[in-house]
C-alpha cells in the first residue's frame, strides 16, 4: 500500500519539480533481493544523531542543522539521568562526547560498570541529575576529530538536551517551516537500565504523550536493538497511537539482541532477517533498521554487491526498511567510491552509495549529513 505522498523539500527543488518527482520517480528494487516498488517521494531522510557530519552529535544545534538541511526526521538516542529524565547521548558513558573528564567536581564519579556484558570505565548519565548534566558541555566524539576537524570548533558550546527539549524543537520548527518533522527515538541499553531501576519505556511513552505534537500530530518511530522492550511498548500502547511506529534495529547477522543473550535465546539477527524472522517481527513492529551491510555487502574489489533478500523479506511481511548509517567521508564509503584522503568529504561518492540503496528498495535511511541525503533523493533516477 502506498503511503501518503510527502513532497520533496523545497530546500533543493521547486514545488513544481517536487510534484513531478512524486509522479515520475519510482524506486524499483533491483538485484536478487529488492523486490518491492517504493515511490521515491515517500523515502524518509533521517538525521542520524542530528547532522553529526557538521555539528557535535546529539545537540540541539545538530538537530537544528539536520532540519535546516532537509531531514524528514531527527533521531535522538536516549539514556536516563539519576533522576529519571531521558536525555540524548549515544552511550550512557559520556567521557567521549562531553567535557566531564575536565570537571574537577565530578572526578570522583569515574567508575567501571558492566554494560551489555562489556566492562566500561568512565562517567555515566545515571550517576548525574539532569541539573548536573546541564553544567557539562558537548564535544566532538572522541576519535572523530581527525575525520571531522571542523566540528571541533563547536566544542563546549552546547549542552546535553533532554527529550522534551528535542520534541519542542521539532514542534516549533514544524510550525515555522510548514512541514512536520518526525522524531525517531532509540532506547539505549534497555535491559541495563531496567536492571538499575531506571526503565526507559514508560518515561518515553509519557514524554511522547505529554506533548500534543508527538502524541498525535507527527510520526514517531521508536527503535531498539533489543526485542522485549519493543514488545512491552507495543503491549502498553496497543493501537492507541496510530502515528507511533516501532522499529526493530538489527546488528550484523552473527550478533544477537542483548536481551536474547540474557535469556539464553540462541537466535541471531541473521535469523531475524529471514522470511519467517520478518513475519515474527511484524507481530510487534512496523519496520526494521538493519546495518546497511546486511542489504549490500562489498565484493573483493570493494564494490557494492547485489542486494540480499532482506528488503524483500521485510516488505513481504509489511515492514518498512530504514538502514544505517550513510556518512559522507571517504573512510566510511565503499573503497570503489572513495576519492582523496580518508577524512575527505566525498559528497558525490556518498550520493552514489545512497542511490544504490534507493534502487534496492529502501523506504528511508539514516545519514550523518541530511543535506547529502536529501540531494541523493532529489536527484535519484532509475
Amino acid at each position: 500500500m502506498l503511503r501518503r505522498l510527502i513532497l520533496l523539500s523545497p530546500f533543493f527543488l521547486s514545488a513544481s519539480l517536487a510534484l513531478s518527482a512524486c509522479r515520475l520517480e519510482y524506486n524499483h528494487g533491483g538485484g536478487s533481493g529488492g523486490g518491492n516498488t517504493t515511490p521515491i517521494a515517500t523515502v524518509q531522510v533521517i538525521g542520524h544523531r542530528g547532522a553529526p557530519a557538521l555539528r557535535p552529535e546529539h545537540t540541539l544545534a545538530s538537530y537544528q542543522k539536520a532540519i535546516d538541511d532537509g531531514a524528514d526526521i531527527i533521531e535522538p538516542d536516549l539514556v536516563s539521568t539519576k533522576d529519571g529524565v531521558l536525555v540524548a547521548r549515544h552511550e550512557n558513558e559520556i567521557s567521549g562526547t562531553t567535557n566531564v573528564a575536565d570537571v574537577a567536581a565530578f572526578a570522583g564519579r569515574k567508575t567501571t560498570k558492566t554494560i551489555d556484558g562489556q566492562s566500561v570505565t568512565g562517567w555515566f548519565t545515571e550517576d548525574f541529575t539532569l541539573g548536573e548534566l546541564k553544567t557539562l558541555r558537548a564535544r566532538e566524539r572522541e576519535r572523530i576529530p581527525s575525520i571531522r576537524p571542523d566540528n571541533v570548533a563547536y566544542n563546549d558550546q552546547f549542552d546535553i538536551p533532554s527529550l522534551d527539549e528535542i520534541i519542542a524543537l521539532a514542534r516549533d520548527q514544524s510550525a515555522k517551516l510548514g512541514r512536520n518533522i518526525g522524531i525517531y527515538p532509540e532506547t539505549k541499553h534497555p535491559t541495563y537500565f531496567q536492571s538499575i531501576g531506571l526503565p526507559l519505556e514508560d518515561r518515553l511513552i509519557d514524554s511522547l504523550r505529554r506533548d500534543a505534537f508527538t502524541a498525535s500530530r507527527t510520526t514517531v518511530y521508536i527503535q531498539s536493538f533489543e526485542v522485549a522492550n519493543l514488545k512491552a511498548i507495543r503491549n502498553k500502547i496497543g493501537s492507541s497511537q496510530p502515528n507511533w511506529k516501532l522499529v526493530q534495529l538489527m546488528g550484523t547477522s552473527s550478533r544477537q539482541p542483548y536481551d536474547f543473550v540474557v535469556a539464553k535465546d540462541s537466535r541471531t539477527f541473521g535469523d531475524m532477517m529471514t522470511s519467517q524472522g520478518m513475519r515474527d517481527i511484524a507481530a510487534y513492529a512496523n519496520g526494521v533498521g538493519p546495518d546497511k551491510s546486511s542489504i549490500m555487502g562489498l565484493d573483493a574489489s570493494g564494490r557494492l554487491t547485489d542486494p540480499t533478500d532482506l528488503i524483500r523479506n521485510a516488505h513481504n511481511a509489511g515492514l518498512v526498511v530504514h538502514p544505517y548509517t550513510f556518512r559522507p567521508e571517504n573512510t566510511f564509503l565503499p573503497p570503489s567510491l572513495r576519492s582523496g584522503a580518508d577524512n575527505t568529504r566525498n559528497v558525490n561518492g556518498s550520493i552514489t552509495e545512497i542511490q544504490a540503496f534507493l534502487r534496492a528498495g529502501v523506504d528511508g535511511f539514516f545519514t550523518d549529513d541530511p543535506a547529502v541525503g536529501r540531494q541523493a533523493v532529489s536527484t535519484f533516477t532509475r
